[in-house]
């Protein structure tokens, strides 16, 4: 199991909100961070996806709900509490095969009363409404009374540690007594969402039931059950919590009612039921996600890490919901949704699971009304999507933030970061590629394109003395250069996405003339807005030096000053050079992969030798102050050789939270890094790519320590299995498919396996 956990040894409470972030158990539908019970230190976390509040907040963020977790042990009149006892022993393990998280604990209280402890707890992935502990408690060296107090806590509030934004987003509605259980009843203040958690205490050793006497209560905003019980020296009892939780945006008609029921059902198939069902569903997932690595046990754990975060944090069944950029793990940027989704992490979900990657893609679809507002606020047309989205499609980003400096600054992005349009229809076109998904294309992905191509026909400018088109005034990837001329990133992907969009007008016409017809009415389009964006298409600026090797990132980027980074911290991350009086934004220093990304997603776009060019330049100049940098860094080195840093900024990108090299783990995952994870395994070291005659294309590398890489993805119905080893590689699929291995064409049959020797 050693290859499928992550181990906390040693406790200390100044890292208990890292690893609450790094044990969040969740399932797609809901996120509880992993609190230790038996602390009051740290950053409670209950996250259901899609409920979202503004109130007295700067912006509407995502509601941290009711926590249900909280079961307090006493002995007789002392609280067992880290803080106060002595900790004899200590370790907590996240089995991510399993998707449950183990604590074994041995504490000595004031009074030297030793009390040893073996937890488990899980977020059900077979029934999203369920949750569940297990405490066995053995008392080592006394006998007598023990009380069990289980609470759920409707005090919970957004910021609880930030006094300037504090904030809280539901009323408690109503507490009641489920005999036994609890539960808690709340609704959000803007938009009334209702969210319910019950919870029900059961015990038992090999008498049964251990329980002597039930107190109910309600303290204000709590709900509350105690149990007594008499426990006998050495001897083990076995505690279990079981919990439940519906919102009003499940489309039930009583959610409180139907808690009580669901709580009973989980009494009846009992915790070790559900916790089997639960492992098989993991069990299901892994069979479709997992990637092996041998000969690198850290890069082993550190893949499985990513692959299981991203796994957590998605399922088809809402597809109004997305993933955030700090996934269900935690509050860090507010539970938003940016470009984050559809170019780091859907690419794991639409190679892997396709259904999963529909549901975040509908969920675009089902936010084009707020993306059309946008537009119009902005004073243009068609649909802009929000920089930051909650769940309107409505921009949120925050107006102020704060500088490295911790001097407060206006963030630009939500004003002017308006690649994100082009970011998800690439992730629009990706998806149909790899699935020949032919009916979401038709009746959802054609609609969000003509309306964002729309959108850009509405932005960009005409410039009559370059005769060219241009889009001034924008904030590409690299957010350190702020209201800059023709990113070269926006500018690119805009004119593919409008080329794109006149290329799918042409096949519509064809495949279903009447969805293009009534489109263009709901769109008001025409034939002279198509002849409009041909012209634009072709004659969009992409600024260059004078060879055309070099893409300037932006119009002017080339006569900043370059100042050379020389400084590393023990990550092996940049640190701050000299500015030599400058500000940042004046010198070619860039936050995070631009034109590298560019290059990466739209690769048959560019020669080997632009690509190795353009990766020599910025790679010197990059500072990697995101954690969506390193990885595709690492994917561009394995591309033009520069192997050696590739396998340096992939040890750096999944290990980002691991060993919290960005220094913010406490607020969430960093859920673009677990999606670069995978991108940097199977499109750097798998080699993955598509080229321009939509033939999948393998050209692996692997480093010299590793023994063997093996990995699954999805193809068009098909599910090609790739094994990398130094001297071969063995390709099997499960349907007819071709495939090319470092350029030679092969047409695989059904279950036929291939192997090629290097």
């Amino acid at each position: 199991m050693k290859l499928w956990s992550v181990e906390q040894k040693k406790y200390t409470s100044i890292d208990n909100k890292k690893y609450e972030t790094l044990f969040t158990l969740a399932n797609g539908y809901r996120g509880l961070r992993g609190q230790l019970e038996f602390t009051k230190l740290g950053q409670k976390g209950n996250f259901i996806a899609g409920i979202f509040d503004k109130s007295s907040a700067q912006v509407t963020e995502i509601v941290n709900l009711q926590d249900p977790i909280l079961l307090n042990i006493y002995i007789d009149d002392e609280i067992i509490d880290m803080e106060q006892c002595k900790v004899l022993a200590f370790n907590r393990r996240l089995s991510m095969l399993e998707g449950v998280l183990y604590t074994a604990i041995e504490l000595e209280t004031r009074k030297g009363k030793i009390i040893n402890l073996k937890c488990e707890r899980f977020v059900s992935r077979n029934n999203v409404h369920r949750w569940a502990a297990k405490y066995e408690i053995v008392p080592v060296n006394f006998t007598g009374k023990v009380f069990f107090e289980s609470v759920i806590d409707g005090t919970v509030t957004n910021s609880s540690q930030d006094p300037m934004n504090l904030a809280k987003h539901f009323n408690v509605d109503e507490i009641f007594d489920v005999k036994p259980g609890i539960g808690l009843k709340s609704s959000t203040f803007d938009k009334k969402i209702s969210a319910v958690e019950t919870t029900r205490l059961l015990a038992d050793n090999d008498f049964g039931n251990i329980f002597k006497s039930r107190k109910y209560n309600m303290l204000a905003e709590k709900a509350r059950e105690v149990y007594s019980s008499i426990l006998t020296q050495g001897e083990l009892y076995t505690v279990y919590k079981l919990g439940v939780s519906f919102t009003s945006r499940d489309k039930i008609k009583n959610i409180t009612e139907e808690s009580k029921k669901e709580l009973d059902a989980f009494t009846v198939d009992g915790y070790e039921e559900e916790k089997e069902a639960h492992k098989a569903v993991w069990q299901s997932i892994w069979n479709d996600i997992d990637i092996e690595i041998h000969g690198d046990d850290e890069a082993q754990v550190g893949i499985r890490f990513n692959l299981y975060q991203l796994a957590s944090s998605a399922y088809e069944g809402d597809e109004k919901i997305s993933i955030a950029a700090k996934g269900l793990h935690g509050e860090g940027y507010k539970g938003h949704i940016f470009w984050d989704t559809e170019t780091f992490m859907l690419p794991f979900f639409i190679y892997t699971r396709p259904k999963v990657a529909k549901a975040l893609l509908m969920y675009r679809y089902n936010t084009l009304q707020g993306a059309r507002k946008n537009a119009e606020i902005s004073g243009f047309k068609g649909a802009r999507y929000p920089w930051e989205s909650a769940d309107e499609g409505l921009e949120v980003t925050p107006k102020w933030g704060f500088d490295y400096d911790g001097k407060p600054v206006r963030i630009w992005t939500g004003d002017e970061e308006f690649h994100i349009n082009s970011d998800i229809t690439f992730a629009i076109f990706e998806y149909y590629r790899a699935t020949g998904d032919k009916d979401f294309l038709i009746n959802y992905g054609l609609e969000i394109l003509l309306d964002t191509t729309k959108f850009w026909q509405s932005r960009v400018e005409y410039n009559k003395k370059e005769d060219r088109y241009e889009i001034n005034g924008v904030i590409g990837p690299d957010e350190f250069h702020e209201h800059v001329d023709n990113n070269v990133f926006t500018n690119f992907l805009a004119k593919w996405s409008i080329k794109k969009a006149l290329d799918l007008v042409q096949w519509i016409k064809k495949e279903d003339a009447l969805v293009l017809k009534k489109l263009c009415n709901k769109l008001s389009l025409n034939e002279l807005d198509f002849k409009a964006w041909e012209t634009i298409e072709k004659k969009m600026y992409i600024p260059t030096s004078k060879d055309g090797k070099l893409i300037e990132q932006f119009e002017g980027y080339f006569n900043m000053p370059s100042i050379e980074i020389t400084k590393f911290d023990e990550n092996g991350m940049p640190e701050w050079p000299d500015f030599k009086g400058l500000k940042i934004a004046e010198t070619q220093l860039i936050k995070q992969a631009d034109v590298v990304q560019l290059m990466i997603m739209l690769g048959e776009e560019f020669s080997d030798n632009v690509k190795k060019e353009n990766y020599k330049y910025y790679e010197k100049r990059t500072m990697h102050k995101s954690s969506l940098s390193p990885s595709m860094y690492s994917i561009m080195g394995i591309t033009v050789g520069d192997t050696h840093n590739a396998y340096k900024y992939f040890m750096k990108t999944v290990l980002t939270d691991l060993k919290d090299n960005q220094g913010n783990t406490d607020f969430g995952i960093h859920s673009a890094s677990n999606g670069g994870s995978w991108q940097t395994a199977i499109m750097g070291f798998g080699g993955l790519s598509v080229d321009k005659d939509e033939v999948l294309n393998l050209k692996p590398w692997i480093p010299k320590h590793w023994d063997e890489m093996n990995f699954n993805i999805n193809w068009r119905k098909t599910r090609i299995y790739v094994s990398i080893r130094q001297d071969k590689i063995v390709v099997k699929a499960t349907n007819s498919s071709k495939v090319k291995i470092y350029n030679d064409e092969y047409n695989l049959k059904k279950d036929e396996e291939i192997t090629v020797t290097r």
